[in-house]
């Protein structure tokens, strides 16, 4: 047995409406339960979308998407690293109430020695209720098309979960092995990740196709721009070879663009709930927007991200809130929007925000959290945000000449060679030092430059009490 099937073998061993091509759009639609696609990008920061401010590259058609529908200014992930805000999207809960609090991890570490021994045994539990077993006894087709990281082992992979169909990497794109699988087997390794944009869009477009008589949940966590970057031919720019990041971006918004052709060449665009979000902030390379710190840390940078969802005739289009919610939100919310039932004994964190995508309505949280691990890091209430713990959550590299561990190599990581440095740091690194305690003023200082505690004592105390009463199971 080679070593390349010994590491696939030992990691996974171990109601229906037709239409008539007679009846309008309109009524068709009318008659059917509404699709939803979920596209969750990677890594991908608040200040790398053009509609969000960036001026270096354009994203038009997740420009489009915010055009024809509604942009949130205040949404945050619970965590700034993958994981537990991957779980919190699909659970409507917190990390600590989800369970999944780490990164499940493929790699085992052995006297500094990774090795393929099938890495750790976490994973999201089985009485989590996600949003894809909501949808599946609700009669839909369901797929997760991109990366799952919500536990490798066979009782966590998404088959297991609700979804119909899975096609992917089931960790991040740089967690050894690297391997696509389709459902629960291994169909590639090692992976080509320069086609994998590609690959999950053309995916997506056949799910599409094949379910557009019925209705569907489509499932699209991409792995860009996750490192190791890679992209595609047709948007790798060789002469300019410094903004891979920028090329990974365009990329994901041409894959965006493909999406709405399909709905449209369909005749699905007015029957489609699309949310476009990401996980947490940017690494090097990418841009949190003029906000402080970047993925890892619960400054800004690290857990404010871009969200805008469209669905034509329901949200109302070019608008604009700057209420905080979350993506605990993301569950609750298109539940309320397509008519699923979530059972009445399911206690959510997360609340259905179908009032900020269409009017001027105040958020329905009194405060919104972040965590680090099992600890809470942060509330957020009205314009104050308190730092419980120190932001500096992780120690990130920022010598120029720092070698990721986890770099291309050209035999287990294939991707291009020529990645993001840790000088190119995507957020801002000033201010008051990283401290417990320390309070901002968002709506003044939205890049969290001076801590303004000792002005406001009485906020610090309410803020502590407000996330006291949270970890004793009040309600809030």
């Amino acid at each position: 047995m080679t070593k390349i099937h010994y590491i696939i073998s030992f990691f996974f061993f171990t109601t229906m409406w037709i239409s008539t091509s007679a009846q309008p759009t309109q009524k068709v639609n009318a008659k059917r339960k509404p699709n939803v696609i979920i596209i969750l990008a990677d890594d991908l920061g608040y200040g790398d979308l053009s509609c969000y401010g960036q001026q270096q590259w354009k994203t038009p058609n997740i420009d489009r998407l915010a055009t024809e529908g509604a942009k949130l200014t205040h949404f945050y992930t619970p965590t700034p690293y993958c994981a537990p805000t991957r779980a919190s999207l699909l659970t409507g809960l917190y990390p600590i109430h989800h369970g999944l609090t780490a990164n499940p991890n493929p790699e085992k570490v052995q006297n500094n020695y990774q090795t393929y021994r099938g890495g750790d045994d976490i994973g999201i539990a089985d009485d989590q209720l996600l949003l894809s077993e909501v949808f599946k006894t609700s009669g839909y087709a369901t797929k997760i098309i991109g990366k799952w990281h919500l536990g490798h082992k066979p009782s966590f992979l998404p088959t297991r979960h609700g979804f119909d169909e899975y096609f992917g990497i089931p960790y991040s794109n740089d967690m050894r092995p690297v391997i696509l699988m389709e459902n629960e087997n291994v169909t590639e390794y090692p992976v080509v990740q320069t086609t994998l944009t590609k690959r999950y869009t053309q995916s997506a477009l056949a799910f599409i196709e094949k379910h557009k008589d019925e209705p569907f949940f489509l499932y699209l966590p991409q792995a860009m721009p996750h490192k190791p970057l890679a992209v595609s031919e047709e948007f790798y720019t060789p002469e300019t070879k410094g903004d891979l990041y920028a090329d990974a971006v365009r990329e994901l918004d041409w894959s965006v663009g493909e999406v709405l052709k399909k709905l449209t060449d369909t005749k699905l665009d007015e029957n489609t709930l699309v949310i476009f979000v990401s996980d947490n902030g940017p690494w090097f390379g990418g841009s949190s927007g003029g906000l402080r710190g970047m993925k890892s840390q619960n400054w800004e940078g690290g857990i404010r991200v871009p969200f805008i969802a469209r669905w034509k005739g329901h949200i109302k289009a070019g608008h604009i809130s700057h209420e905080p919610a979350g993506i605990i939100d993301i569950f609750p919310t298109v539940a309320t929007q397509v008519g699923l039932t979530i059972p009445k004994d399911r206690a959510l964190d997360g609340r259905d925000i179908s009032a900020l995508l269409t009017s001027n309505a105040k958020t329905p949280h009194t405060a919104l959290f972040s965590f680090y691990t099992d600890k809470l890091q942060t509330v957020r209430s009205g314009q104050w945000k308190l730092h419980i713990y120190s932001p500096q959550s992780a120690t990130l590299p920022s010598d120029s000449t720092w070698i990721d561990p986890r770099s291309p190599d050209g035999v287990t990581l294939l991707a291009p060679y020529e990645q993001a440095r840790a000088n190119q740091f995507p957020g801002i690194n000033t201010g008051d030092a990283a401290a417990p305690g320390l309070l901002f003023d968002l709506e003044n200082d939205p890049a969290e430059q001076k801590n303004v505690a000792r002005e406001h004592p009485d906020i610090v105390e309410k803020l502590k009490k407000v996330a006291a009463d949270y970890l004793q199971g009040k309600d809030i």
